[in-house]
């Protein structure tokens, strides 16, 4: 039985850590406050369109605590909090990691870890914005992680309950890439996932940022759902200059996009008229994951030296008005 071990029992978290206990895995998940109480007292809920799954006591155990001490090491950690609160939980994570733990970052944007194994002129650049004191990089050394892009919806309507609304992919993949046994392991733990093995997950990461990083601070900033940001021809016009500007990014890093700004947008209005995880978070009064989806990236260009005046547009605004909200800290 393997092993593992939740940290962040949010939406993806939810979806991630109930499907493993009720596969029989060992599953334990951190949590706190409203969401910890709720799931000692009534199980961790996954509500899906063919029903609802309940990890608990009966009839699909789940540890929950705030003590990662009181966990212990694992087999498998996935990551599920918000990146910018990474570097104030991970050198508490350090209990949760034996010498062969696998640690799966599902999140959002840029991740810490992104040039490590990514090969040419930038390999290994730190991102300050992501990991600003080292602290995340210190605590989940490289040889620990397994890359992870998340291609599912979901939603929390109430502490300790998780509704998934679309999807089921995951994708996974070694920061060096190629392939290995533990990738092919923690591929076969997802079973129920639509799971794929990439070869350079990096770039399946750029791509999911390239299609997320307008469209959510710009949800964020004007309260619009996905389609009228789409619908908006100067608004969708201001979205498609920061595009290409991360796409040349990419084709500098080794993480070409090969589709235009209105194919990617296409796949977006495909999914219709959904409130973006940024704007969830900016209406429940949620800090934004703004550090890991734009300032990384403005970074990044600076590294290569590549000038980006539209994304530095967006990313001053909605810093600004995070700011002015109280959702984005002042540093």
């Amino acid at each position: 039985m393997t092993r593992v071990a939740v940290v962040g029992a949010g939406a993806v978290g939810g979806v991630i850590g109930v499907r493993l206990a009720a596969a029989g895995h060992e599953t334990s998940v951190l949590a706190r406050g409203a969401t910890l109480a709720a799931i000692r007292a009534g199980g961790w809920r996954l509500h899906t369109a063919g029903g609802t799954i309940v990890a608990g006591p009966d009839p699909h155990p789940v540890t929950a605590s705030d003590d990662p001490a009181a966990l212990g090491p694992q087999d498998v950690v996935f990551l599920t909090v918000k990146a910018h609160a990474l570097p104030g939980l991970a050198p508490g994570l350090a209990p949760l990691l034996g010498p062969d733990t696998v640690v799966v970052p599902a999140l959002n944007g840029v991740p810490w870890w992104f040039f490590d194994g990514l090969g040419g002129p930038y390999d290994g650049l730190r991102l300050r914005a992501v990991d600003p004191d080292g602290s995340v990089a210190g605590t989940f050394g490289t040889h620990h992680i397994l890359g992870c892009v998340v291609h599912l919806s979901a939603n929390v309507p109430a502490p300790g309950e998780v509704r998934l609304t679309a999807g089921d992919g995951l994708i996974l993949g070694e920061p060096g890439g190629g392939d290995s046994e533990r990738l092919r392991r923690t591929a076969a733990l997802l079973d129920g996932f639509t799971v794929t093995r990439s070869d350079r997950i990096q770039r399946d990461i750029w791509y999911k940022l390239w299609g997320n990083m307008t469209v959510n601070p710009i949800s964020a900033l004007t309260g619009a759902t996905a389609d009228k940001i789409l619908d908006d021809e100067l608004v969708n016009g201001f979205a498609h200059a920061v595009m290409r500007e991360a796409a040349e990014i990419g084709a500098r890093i080794g993480c070409p996009i090969e589709q235009s700004p209105a194919d990617r947008n296409a796949v977006t209005r495909r999914l219709g008229a959904f409130k973006t995880s940024m704007l969830q978070d900016a209406e429940a009064g949620r800090p934004i994951e703004l550090d890991a989806m734009l300032t990384a990236v403005r970074e990044i260009a600076g590294a290569v030296g590549i000038p980006t005046p539209s994304l530095d547009a967006l990313l001053g605004v909605t810093r600004l008005a995070a700011r002015e909200r109280g959702l984005y800290p002042l540093r």
